[in-house]
């Protein structure tokens, strides 16, 4: 490919090479900042799999407030909405992992007690299995 140079213009009448300037200044503006990150889909599924005291719900409002702010192109109200919904939807879930671990552990331990409650009956009363003394 090759490429066409512009078209090669002659000098004025009078004028020759020793009076024009000799360097070209380019200022080359840097390119914009990437946008900030919104974090909606994260607030979308907080929202809605791990809503812990409606955490999940302020983080998506957070996010479409930091999507409409990026859109009118105010990148530091964009930049602190978003942080605010990232943070949201960190501590729904923290407190979701911590609930989810709980009621595991709520079940595990009930299941244990259960089975021990189990088999003192059948040492007590071992002619009736799962016979409830009355």
């Amino acid at each position: 490919m090759e490429r066409s140079l512009p078209p090669y213009e002659p000098l004025a009448e009078g004028l020759d090479m020793e009076g024009l300037p000799r360097s070209t200044v380019v200022t080359v503006e840097p390119p914009p900042p990437p946008p900030p990150r919104d974090h909606l889909a994260w607030s979308l599924c907080s929202a809605l799999y791990a809503n812990f005291c409606c955490l999940g719900f302020m983080a998506l409002v957070f996010s479409i407030k930091s999507r409409d702010r990026k859109v009118l192109r105010d990148y530091s109200g964009a930049l602190s909405y978003g942080s605010t919904a990232k943070y949201l939807n960190i501590t729904a879930l923290v407190l979701n992992i911590f609930l989810i671990i709980l009621i595991i552990v709520l079940i595990a331990t009930g299941t244990i007690t259960m089975m021990n409650v189990l088999h003192q009956q059948q040492e007590q009363y071992p002619q009736y299995p799962f016979h409830r003394p009355t």
